[in-house]
């Protein structure tokens, strides 16, 4: 498979039974190429199998493996490759603190950097370099690891990259509708991935689901969608999704909080199977977590039922009092809440995408079904779900342009994802000699 810098020829049995679209990826010769997919469609597999082949094919040499953040890189995009390379015994050296891995068979070095500050990805010259959900990174990261490969002993320069579309975006335009010379790109299809199917036979109907009407055909079937500049919670409807709703003493509440300090923003959640009923809402202008726990304990401790807190993976942090806000509403409610109190909150936000999908699959899914209703008291969640939306040309959600908009809905957010959390993906397993 490749070779050490001292000639000695090695050979490395890779076991990755590969998909047609994989095949036709990994085959392609373009100085630059990607791999566009659909949930489900093994562009996970695709990347970290192509990374490995050209660390052989370039013995020696360096490359670089990145993603649009850091945590990304370190818990989808290190993760996956770790599993190829231990699922094949494939032996290597990690170093935690330069983020590097060297291959043993061929002395080649892997790079793991995150490309949000792509100004610092200057420097060493690369024999090749792929990224991970290329959708998500800014145009300049890609044109400056495109100006880094340039290794005059690399035996094959290679830039490559994998993708969920996101809309006629920089991507859609250097990748598919406008490509260079040089660029070839793969698209895979919905349905493609036997592997999946055969360990869930209707993963694809059960995504019905998990998905709202206007994600559903970009993020399960593949779909580019002009998305750009929308609103972000387009299946809301006053007329469908806000009424008078009364709270059920005999079930748990769910408090989620957004740690903004002004305004400090939550709701108060009541679940029943897969639907969600919005209660109330907390909004205090220029408030201490403190002061929010009052209000909670105000307007619902009579009811002294069980309590499950959700929220912002922020609350975690220390704050210079010593106490993170978490541990505030902990304290809080021990000495003044009479009911059960527990905490369902992750240890990192889930990326804003997955949050707002899950959100607007509960206000109405691909299947048609709402499982997401408001009391009409909740006026500033109501503005939220009318009102916030992308920056033009991006699917970044606009936070600047009202300051008092989104963090109710983020809050609603965290509680929903972290209580319907869609299926775990599923990618190819190996079994396929490269």
């Amino acid at each position: 498979m490749g070779g050490d810098d001292r000639g000695r020829t090695r050979k490395r049995v890779i076991l990755y039974n590969a998909l047609s679209s994989q095949r036709a990826f990994h085959r392609s010769t373009a100085r630059f190429k990607g791999f566009s997919g659909p949930i489900g469609s093994g562009k996970s597999q695709a990347l970290c199998q192509e990374a490995i082949k050209l660390s052989y094919l370039n013995p020696g040499r360096m490359g670089l493996l990145g993603a649009p953040t850091y945590p990304m890189l370190r818990d989808a995009t290190q993760t996956s490759l770790f599993e190829v390379l231990y699922g094949n015994a494939i032996p290597f050296t990690m170093n935690k603190s330069e983020n590097i891995l060297t291959m043993t068979d061929t002395g080649s070095r892997i790079l793991f950097r995150p490309v949000d500050d792509f100004e610092r990805l200057r420097g060493t010259n690369l024999a090749w370099f792929g990224l991970d959900e290329l959708t998500y990174a800014h145009e300049g990261a890609w044109l400056r690891l495109e100006g880094r490969l340039r290794d005059p002993k690399a035996s094959r320069l290679c830039g490559f990259a994998v993708w969920t579309p996101k809309g006629y975006d920089w991507v859609y335009r250097k990748f598919v509708s406008e490509r260079a010379a040089g660029y070839e790109t793969v698209i895979a299809k919905a349905f493609e991935n036997k592997h999946l199917l055969e360990q869930v036979p209707d993963f694809y109907d059960r995504l019905r689901h998990s998905y709202d009407e206007s994600f559903y055909p970009q993020e399960v079937l593949g779909s580019y969608l002009n998305m750009s500049g929308g609103l972000v919670y387009p299946s809301f409807d006053r007329e469908l999704h806000v009424g008078r709703l009364e709270t059920e003493a005999s079930m748990p509440l769910r408090w989620a909080l957004d740690f903004n300090v002004d305004p400090m923003s939550s709701v108060v959640v009541q679940t029943k199977a897969a639907s969600v009923r919005v209660l109330g809402e907390i909004v205090i202008r220029r408030a201490t977590t403190e002061q929010a726990c009052h209000e909670f304990v105000s307007r619902f401790g009579g009811l002294g039922c069980e309590v499950i807190v959700y929220g912002d993976a922020s609350g975690h942090s220390m704050k210079t009092s010593g106490a993170s806000d978490y541990e505030m509403v902990r304290d809080y409610l021990r000495m003044n809440y009479r009911g059960r109190v527990q905490f369902d909150t992750g240890k990192a936000n889930p990326p804003i995408r997955d949050r707002v999908n899950a959100m607007n699959a509960k206000l109405r899914n691909q299947a048609g079904e709402v499982d997401l209703m408001l009391d009409a008291s909740c006026v500033e969640l109501i503005k939220d779900f009318e009102q916030v939306s992308y920056k033009q040309d991006s699917m970044e959600v606009d936070k600047d342009r009202d300051r008092r908009r989104t963090h109710l809905s983020d809050a609603l957010g965290y509680l929903v994802w972290q209580q319907f959390k869609p299926l775990a993906k599923i990618g190819a397993q190996s079994n396929r000699l490269f």
